[in-house]
C-alpha cells in the first residue's frame, strides 16, 4: 500500500474504524499501540475529533469511545441506503439471466430485513418484500450472513431454543427442533463451501440460494439471494449459486470490502 498523501486524515479514520470495532470506549494507549501511531499523535487527533463530536472522552475511565457526530454518520448511511442502490443492479441483473426472482436482506439482530426484491415475470409472489422481516436462521441471506460472524456474537444471538423462531405450525412439521447445535452445524457447511442454501422453510414448495456481502473488516453486511422451485433442475440450481456468488462479491468490493466470499 502506498503511503497515504495526507497521513493526518488517513490516521484520524484510522482511529474512528477501530473505535468501531471495539465492544466499549478505549485508552488512548491502547489506541497507539494497536494502529502502530506515536501517542502525540493520538491524544491530538482524539482531542480534534472530540471537539467535533465524532469522540466522547471518559475522564473517570480514561478512555474514548465514538461520539454522537459518528452515530450521525451511520444514520446518513441508513437514510441514503447505498446498499441497496449499489446492489439493486446486480440484483436485477441476476434476475434477467436466471429468470427467477431475487433480493437483497441485511441482518437486523435475529432477523432479516429485505431491502431490494426484484420479482421475475411470471414467478409467484414472495413473502420477502422490502421492508418484511425474517427469522434469519431459516433463510438462505440470513444463513450466509450468521456464517460471518464470530463464535461469541453467534452464541449471544441464540443464547437457548427460545430464540428459534419457526415458521411453520407447532406439531404440523416434521422439521427437527432447531438448536444451537444444529445452526452451527449448518453454518459451518455455509463457510466451507461459500453460500448458503435453505428448501422449503420459508415457502412450502421453494428454495433459495444466498451469499454473503463482507464490508472492509470482514463483516456481514448484506447477503444477496436467488429463489427458485425445489424442484428446479441441477442447471439452475449450479446458476443460480454461481450468480449469487458473483454479484455478493462484486457489491463487497464496491463497498470496499477487502475480503470477497469467492476468494
Amino acid at each position: 500500500m502506498q503511503p497515504s498523501k495526507v497521513p493526518a486524515a488517513d490516521q484520524t479514520l484510522a482511529i474512528l474504524a477501530h473505535l468501531a470495532t471495539q465492544r466499549g470506549p478505549l485508552p488512548a494507549a491502547t489506541i497507539a499501540t494497536a494502529l502502530d501511531l506515536p501517542r502525540s499523535t493520538v491524544y491530538h487527533l482524539l482531542a480534534v475529533m472530540q471537539e467535533r463530536g465524532f469522540v466522547v472522552h471518559l475522564p473517570e475511565e480514561r478512555r474514548y469511545g465514538l461520539g454522537i457526530a459518528a452515530f450521525e454518520l451511520s444514520s446518513g448511511f441508513s437514510r441514503q441506503q447505498p446498499l441497496a442502490r449499489l446492489g439493486r443492479p446486480l440484483v436485477a441483473g441476476l434476475v434477467d439471466r436466471l429468470g427467477e426472482s431475487g433480493h437483497l436482506a441485511v441482518l437486523h439482530g435475529r432477523d432479516v430485513l429485505y431491502l431490494v426484491e426484484e420479482r421475475a415475470p411470471r414467478r409467484p409472489s414472495l413473502v420477502t418484500d422490502v421492508g418484511v422481516r425474517l427469522p434469519a436462521h431459516l433463510t438462505a441471506t440470513g444463513r450466509a450472513m450468521l456464517a460471518e460472524l464470530p463464535p461469541a456474537q453467534l452464541r449471544a444471538l441464540y443464547p437457548d431454543r427460545a430464540a428459534f423462531e419457526s415458521r411453520q405450525p407447532q406439531g404440523e412439521s416434521d422439521v427437527p427442533d432447531w438448536s444451537y447445535g444444529r445452526l452451527k452445524r449448518v453454518l459451518t457447511e455455509v463457510r466451507t463451501r461459500g453460500w448458503a442454501d435453505e428448501d422449503g422453510e420459508v415457502t412450502v414448495g421453494l428454495a433459495s440460494a444466498g451469499a454473503p456481502v463482507v464490508d472492509h473488516l470482514g463483516w456481514p453486511a448484506a447477503a444477496i439471494a436467488v429463489t427458485f422451485p425445489d424442484d428446479a433442475s441441477a442447471q439452475l440450481r449450479e446458476s443460480a449459486v454461481a450468480g449469487v456468488r458473483e454479484a455478493a462479491a462484486t457489491l463487497s468490493r464496491r463497498i470496499r470490502g477487502t475480503r470477497t466470499p469467492v476468494e
